[in-house]
């Protein structure tokens, strides 16, 4: 994530702020200028000659992008994959969804930045990418991924519940952002995976149409396999060669933009941005000798304040082989 200033005082600006703290100038984050913009007094600016307001979200989902007259619904490019929410009524499933949309336009946004393809189910209505954020108080809600539509339990967004979650599942790591980024690699799986770059799926994370719940049931039922952590990045990841490809695709996203933050806060080489040229083999293990000893030096940060490790996770070889695969179809 880029570091943000305030075009009208030079105060430093989160991505999701929406009003200078420092001069309180109005503010609205532009997907295509990449920027965070001081509006007028109307509550707008122009982009590229094209006068840009508020998403209609503004207000139930804490949105601070900024879109044009003709956008559908007046939504935003982030707000506009969302094809179902709670009710206006539900007051407390809306501050989760609120929360959830925070969450997904940070990711939208490096997708962007890596010129990954957002299709969205209004163009492609079978296999487009669209997003049901539910709430599952009154009725069951299923955390997953299916045709290009991502499903998240607004639940997720409560820390008590994630952090039950987190424990009964033995996770080491368990956010929305993270639940965001491995379903989006089940969307990019179907997207990127064609019949070309098939062969090289299969050698390094299985045969994608292996029966599906016959692995989640032995994955339930037995759990990971003893030593699982030096072939895979996580244990959730041994149930399926379609969840090995989702945790894969996941930890690259967390890999690229936590850099990219580090990169902007000079906590990394200015080189390591997702605007950076970093293609190919020579960029995938340019970006891993950067990532190493940053999430070292990031980790033992985190115990000096009684905290779990920020980036609890072992990156083997087999492991780094999966990453540098996921670049390549990125790159």
């Amino acid at each position: 994530m880029r570091d943000f200033r305030c075009k009208s005082c030079g105060q430093r600006l989160s991505f999701e702020n929406s009003l200078c703290l420092h001069c309180e100038s109005p503010l609205g984050f532009s997907l295509a200028e990449r920027n965070i913009l001081v509006l007028d007094d109307d509550a707008r600016a122009v982009v590229d000659d094209v006068s840009v307001g508020r998403c209609a979200n503004f207000t139930v989902a804490q949105c601070n992008w900024l879109t044009d007259d003709d956008a559908p619904d007046g939504l935003c490019e982030s707000c506009r994959l969302t094809r179902t929410r709670p009710s206006d009524d539900d007051t407390d499933a809306l501050a989760a969804y609120g929360e959830a949309e925070t969450a997904k336009r940070r990711l939208v946004f490096e997708l962007t930045e890596l010129g990954l393809p957002i299709v969205s189910r209004l163009s492609e209505p079978e296999s487009g990418l669209a997003f049901d954020l539910l709430s599952s108080r009154l009725e069951p809600v299923v955390t997953g991924h299916a045709d290009g539509v991502i499903t998240l339990d607004l639940a997720e967004g409560d820390d008590v519940h994630r952090e039950q979650m987190r424990v009964e599942l033995a996770e080491p790591y368990r956010t929305v952002l993270g639940h965001f980024r491995h379903e989006i690699g089940h969307y990019y799986q179907s997207v990127l995976i064609d019949d070309e770059r098939r062969k090289g799926f299969t050698e390094l994370f299985g045969d994608p149409d292996a029966d599906y719940q016959a692995a989640l049931d032995k994955h339930y039922s037995q759990g990971a396999p003893e030593g699982w952590w030096d072939e895979y990045v996580s244990s959730y990841a041994t149930m399926h060669p379609a969840e090995d490809f989702a945790e894969t695709f996941a930890h690259y996203l967390h890999i690229r933009d936590t850099l990219d933050t580090a990169a902007a806060f000079a906590f990394a080489p200015a080189g390591s941005t997702l605007d950076s040229d970093l293609s190919g083999d020579i960029g995938f293990d340019q970006i891993i000798e950067w990532w190493l000893p940053l999430t070292w030096s990031l980790n033992q940060i985190n115990r000096s304040m009684g905290l779990p490790d920020l980036y609890p996770f072992i990156l083997a070889g087999p492991v780094l082989e999966k990453i540098r695969y996921v670049h390549s179809l990125v790159g």
